[in-house]
């Protein structure tokens, strides 16, 4: 039987970049190679997609943009083509493609934008199709969904750049809706970029700051206190597993950015320490939200286990692939090792007949 094609999308125009090409890299050194012919194409961070046919080891820190072998790459939406045209020196071709694999973080690449490209192709793809990954992308709309599914999340309040006043009147709307210690967040920014926790006036002010700088729309939510709880939920349709919970205790005041990928203070507890109950719902509500966000192929669900109960704080539609991702850990331990999770997941993706 042939090989399935399956062009591996990493990089992209966000400010995860680096932990993008990271990702690819443990992506690509782990999928069984007997199984699939693999084309890989890097987006640098000015947005050129290329078709880089080097060493796997050159991703991981930056160089293969450096390869004299890259050509300009293009996904065509043309769905005559299903594939990528690739522009070389001398001449020009295609690749035909079976499977994409977009192996992103954060913006320009886990919010639906390249999901719809995909579905505008009629190329199968691995994950979340493109309106679930814009509504688990944007917090605001992630409470929404939640909500109305009754599925409990922080209080929170959404803020508009342009709808509001000066920063007084943001920070007047935060302080009637919300009581300090709050987290400030960007709205459509993932693995907590721009997110900061404050306890004052003043402290609110440089979190605004930073979280608009990362988008006209910002979240605010009342700080939770409890353990926090991790689930990877995999599946399409009815056929859905939820992973056994993983709990993270950091050393940091938050799980922020530096905390998950350049510090490595964090302890990750495979199974969480929480109660066979407590284990139960959880994975239950895991699936439960991974459904009425519409969710397809694979989603990390995050929650908070507080004295009072179950609190989801995020949907992850791309998560992290690197060697200390949560992802993998935690289906491994649910006994799903990283190459057939990731066989399993192109399998999905291949098994996707419309991608309308």
């Amino acid at each position: 039987m042939a090989k399935l094609k399956v062009a591996v999308l990493f990089g992209g125009v966000s400010g995860e970049h680096e932990i993008s090409l990271i990702s690819a890299y443990s992506v690509l050194t782990n999928m069984p190679k007997d199984m699939y012919d693999i084309i890989c194409i890097g987006i640098t961070k000015k947005g050129h997609w290329m078709y880089y046919p080097g060493e796997y080891e050159n991703i991981k820190d930056g160089t293969w943009e450096n390869d004299p072998d890259c050509s300009t790459a293009i996904l065509s939406p043309d769905r005559v083509h299903k594939g990528i045209i690739v522009i070389g020196k001398d001449e020009v071709f295609l690749r035909k493609v079976d499977v994409v694999f977009p192996v992103f973080h954060g913006a320009n690449g886990e919010d639906g934008s390249v999901q719809g490209l995909c579905q505008l192709a009629g190329l199968p793809f691995v994950g979340c199709d493109m309106t679930s990954s814009a509504v688990c992308m944007d917090k605001s709309l992630t409470h929404t969904v939640l909500d109305a599914a009754g599925i409990k999340t922080a209080k929170y309040v959404t803020l508009m750049r342009h709808s509001l006043g000066g920063m007084e009147d943001i920070c007047d709307t935060v302080e009637k809706a919300l009581s300090y210690p709050v987290y400030v967040k960007p709205s459509s920014a993932g693995s907590s970029v721009g997110v900061s926790r404050a306890a004052n006036r003043d402290e609110l002010k440089d979190g605004l700051k930073k979280a608009f700088a990362h988008g006209d729309k910002v979240v605010a939510e009342q700080e939770i206190i409890g353990k926090e709880v991790e689930c990877a939920v995999l599946g399409n349709g009815k056929n859905i597993i939820a992973s056994v919970p993983g709990q993270i205790t950091t050393a940091e005041d938050f799980y922020d950015y530096d905390a998950k990928y350049k510090k490595n203070t964090s302890v990750l507890d495979i199974p969480a320490k929480i109660s066979e109950e407590k284990m139960r719902e959880l994975r239950e509500t895991a699936k439960k939200a991974y459904m009425a966000c519409g969710c397809g192929g694979m989603a990390r669900v995050d929650f908070f286990v507080t004295e009072n109960g179950i609190v989801l704080n995020e949907i992850n539609t791309i998560p992290g692939f690197t060697p200390i991702s949560m992802y993998p850990k935690l289906m491994e331990n649910t006994g799903i090792t990283y190459p057939a999770l990731l066989d399993r997941l192109i399998q999905l993706a291949a098994e996707q007949t419309d991608v309308d």
